[in-house]
């Protein structure tokens, strides 16, 4: 059994970070591929909501979603909540799986114990089925909760940008300020870059 590691949110804007460990076997994660699990950015939101049910509710598949509000990131920092986040992940999974593949290229100088592999692997969301699975929990978990913030802040269209710094997303910031849910550190360094391109 192997767990997969993935998050959605890292470069936006608004809202939370989320990042999610989905665990199971090879019999299960073959299942996840027969279903049409695959790297969360390759699917429409409709087909993600689908997956997402069966991931959930599949039996003999683990999973664990981390959530990092707006505050946390702007007082810890991005790559410390990551860090905290993936930790959280091993640490209550680690009784059922020894080998932790995060997607990407760094593992965030996290030493865990002998007896847990830790690897990263570059565009492992579209290679091991965990880390599709758990790119695709996570991609939700964003898509709901701009679902929701759309809703009290329509006027930010999040419901289409998903918090990211679209030049529409960046215009309405300058023009309404920012909502509560708003990373005030990725805002004011985004509104920097635009600055300097004109």
């Amino acid at each position: 059994m192997i767990c997969g590691i993935d998050e959605a949110g890292r470069g936006s804007l608004c809202g939370s970070l989320f990042v999610c460990g989905v665990a199971c076997d090879n019999h299960m994660a073959d299942f996840l591929k027969d279903s049409g699990v695959k790297d969360s950015k390759m699917l429409s939101k409709n087909t993600r909501a689908q997956l997402s049910s069966i991931i959930q509710n599949s039996p003999n598949i683990f999973f664990i979603v981390i959530e990092k509000n707006a505050q946390e990131i702007d007082t810890k920092g991005l790559s410390i909540c990551l860090k905290e986040s993936i930790l959280e992940i091993i640490q209550k999974l680690q009784h059922l799986v020894k080998d932790f593949y995060i997607d990407g290229n760094t593992i965030f100088n996290i030493q865990p114990e002998a007896s847990i592999n830790l690897k990263s692997i570059i565009q492992g969301d579209s290679k091991i089925p965990q880390i599709s699975a758990a790119s695709i929990l996570a991609k939700y978990a964003k898509d709901k909760e701009m679902e929701k913030l759309n809703q009290i802040y329509p006027a930010y269209n999040l419901i289409n940008n998903a918090g990211y710094g679209t030049k529409e997303h960046l215009e309405k910031i300058a023009i309404l300020g920012q909502t509560p849910h708003h990373r005030k550190s990725f805002v004011i360094k985004s509104q920097q870059k635009n600055l300097k391109l004109f």
